[in-house]
């Protein structure tokens, strides 16, 4: 036997090691029980894996990003096995990991009932304790035909080797290199119990599988196409521990409570009629005062920056998008064209920076004039498909907050860094305090202008972006075809990320439309531009408040700020009377003067997560008070008329929560 010089990497320490030829990765990292695959070379190998002489061979985690990956793929496998143990018929689909989980896609005769799932998950807890080994196999293509010739579905995956896509999970099947099939060994005889084509790697057995549960299913498109044959997904969820599973269904728990689709209903705020259709929604009064708050409040501050408001149609002649590269670069995500005016295609517009452009152009315009900040509540459409829809996060008709900045070179890194600032701070204005920004960089497929464009504009955003002190994380390939960007993700009640605002840098489109303005020597010179909004869409940023408020929005922002709670009959008159002081103090107070028990009507209203309840009797009416009730449950008793109206009105000036 001759020996093996290998490094093997722990963060930043390397140690070198000398083993005889044959040594696994697993001999390596014999005794750390975390570490279940190997990264070599960059690639990540199985712990069956022999290393090979000069090797750098680092551990894989089971808590790391990789690790979590490579126990749900596996976590997914076992899954397959259990349903075709259970549903022979059952035809394989593709199982990839996904964020916090994984899913498998089976074509199977009937949709799978609850009871099947539960049944599925007894049965992946019996192959889990079996303890079967995970072994990897190369195949040829003619041979993986001739093994999987009753998977139609594992056949096509094996026509697509080294064209696979990462979108639909079929790169987690076939890569560009040697085809593999993982067999499912039994741990004591080593005889084949099931096996799948796959990339790998995997766990090295089912044991090493801590936590897992199936979640639901739900009906999936083959590879994600209309076209294709609707398959059934299976979709479950595994981690390194029960805690940490635990924890997360906790999560889930949560995050459905706060459903902004479930609260829009419950709270009578908005609605997405199927008359309508999919992804198109109506705000109700109430939460049309919520959105109209949000608005004016944001108006007022962009009045104070020096923003000067503009308004353009929902419509125009698809010769516009061509000007600006829309129709090159975006037309998948557009509506299909009206045929008007005889034969001239007209589109609903899903970006309002290329009208803009044109108002910005609809005359001759100075330096004197710039940064000229142009901004509109605008409404678009963008063509979402319906397997992606998901209430006012994700729809096919909304209103963005958009801003197009128009300023010199010389005026470029100080406006950006004022724009970042004010997108910041308003956000914080309206509860959001945990941000990271994210920098997307030009995508090398999908750009229009130059290298050195886009270099320039790249670097002043980084530049900008790190000024304000905060994470900033690379995006690579992620800007829009005209100009990089910052985003900035803001984490909510809960955790969760959000995109919010965006900011990007655009040197290309005034070159498409040719903008100039007169320069101090009389010149004609391109504005830079830069496109901003800031919460992206009203209508997700309603829905993110409405998620991380769960419902119980901030008193300056809440539909009903107080609500008159009489104990009896005669104290509805004093309560509409302060009602009326309160409403001329532009405060938005009811009075429940409803034949219900006063104890129902608290009910009715902290369902409804009113901020104040203002409850009187015979005591406060006698004695020029009222009494506060909170969303908590505690009381405040005896409170002057006059102080109860200040203390409303500077709770929503503050617009703090209560």
């Amino acid at each position: 036997m001759s020996d093996v010089r290998v490094i093997i990497q722990r963060d930043s320490d390397q140690e070198e090691r000398v083993v005889t030829t044959g040594t696994t990765a697993a001999e390596l990292f014999a005794g750390q029980r975390s570490i279940i695959a190997a990264r070599v070379a960059g690639e990540l190998k199985d712990l069956a894996y022999e290393v090979q002489d000069g090797e750098t061979v680092e551990g894989v985690e089971i808590s790391s990003e990789d690790g979590l990956d490579i126990l749900r793929h596996s976590t997914a496998h076992v899954m397959a096995q259990a349903v075709q143990e259970l549903f022979p018929e059952a035809k394989l689909g593709i199982g990839p990991p996904v964020k916090d989980g994984f899913y498998y896609d089976f074509d199977v005769e009937k949709p799978f009932h609850p009871d099947d799932l539960k049944a599925i998950e007894k049965k992946m807890q019996e192959i889990q304790k079996r303890g079967q080994r995970f072994s990897r196999r190369v195949v040829t293509d003619d041979a993986a035909r001739e093994e999987l010739a009753d998977e139609p579905y594992k056949l096509e995956l094996i026509g697509l080797k080294g064209s696979a896509s990462h979108d639909d999970g079929a790169d987690v099947e076939v890569g560009a290199g040697e085809l593999t099939i993982y067999d499912n060994l039994d741990a004591k005889t080593g005889e084949l119990c099931w096996k799948d084509l796959c990339r790998g790697p995997h766990l090295p057995s089912t044991r090493n599988i801590p936590a897992f549960k199936l979640m639901r299913n739900a009906a999936a498109y083959w590879r994600g196409s209309e076209k294709n044959p609707m398959l059934q997904r299976i979709y479950g969820t595994a981690w390194p521990t029960k805690d940490e599973l635990k924890a997360h269904l906790e999560f889930l728990a949560e995050a459905e409570k706060r459903d902004h689709r479930k609260l829009g209903s419950e709270l009578d705020l908005f609605s997405i009629p199927e008359q309508i259709g999919s992804g198109l929604a109506v705000f109700h009064p109430k939460g049309g005062i919520v959105r109209r708050v949000m608005e004016d409040y944001s108006r007022r501050r962009h009045e104070e920056e020096g923003y000067e408001f503009v308004y353009t149609p929902h419509a125009t002649k698809g010769k516009l998008f061509e000007t600006s590269g829309h129709l090159d670069w975006y037309a998948d995500g557009m509506y299909p064209p009206m045929q008007l005016d005889e034969g001239v295609d007209y589109y609903l517009k899903p970006m309002n920076c290329p009208m803009h452009n044109l108002i910005f152009d609809a005359r001759g315009r100075s330096y004197r004039e710039l940064p000229l900040r142009l901004f509109e509540f605008g409404t678009v459409y963008r063509y979402e498909k319906s397997g992606v829809v998901h209430g006012l996060t994700r729809a096919r008709g909304f209103t963005q907050d958009d801003a197009h900045i128009y300023c010199t070179r010389e005026q470029m890194a100080e406006e950006l860094d004022k724009t970042l600032t004010f997108v910041l701070n308003l956000l914080r204005d309206y509860g959001l305090t945990d941000f990271y920004l994210e920098l997307s960089t030009k995508d090398p497929e999908k750009f229009v202008g130059t290298d050195e464009a886009w270099e320039e504009a790249t670097e002043t955003l980084r530049q900008v972006a790190e000024k304000q002190n905060l994470k900033l994380v690379a995006d690579p390939g992620g800007a829009a075809f005209y100009g990089p960007k910052i985003s900035v993700q803001a984490k909510d009640a809960i955790g969760r990320t959000w995109q919010m605002s965006t900011i990007q840098l655009d040197f290309n489109l005034p070159e498409r439309f040719g903008l100039e303005y007169t320069a101090a020597d009389g010149t004609k010179t391109r504005p830079v531009m830069i496109h901003r909004a800031l919460f992206g869409s009203i209508e997700r940023f309603f829905a993110v408040l409405l998620e991380h408020y769960a419902g119980a929005f901030p008193a300056w922002l809440a539909p009903v700020q107080a609500v008159g709670i009489p104990v009896g009959d005669a104290h509805v008159q004093y309560l509409e009377e302060f009602a009326a002081e309160a409403r001329r103090k532009g405060l938005r107070v009811d009075v429940d003067s409803s034949s219900d028990r006063m104890q129902k009507k608290i009910r009715t209203h902290q369902k409804q997560k009113v901020p104040f309840m203002i409850i009187v009797g015979d005591e406060d009416m006698h004695g020029g008070t009222v009494s506060f009730r909170y969303r908590d449950g505690s009381q405040e008793n005896g409170i002057p008329r006059d102080q109860a109206l200040a203390k409303l009105v500077d709770v929503v000036e503050r617009r703090v929560q209560v």
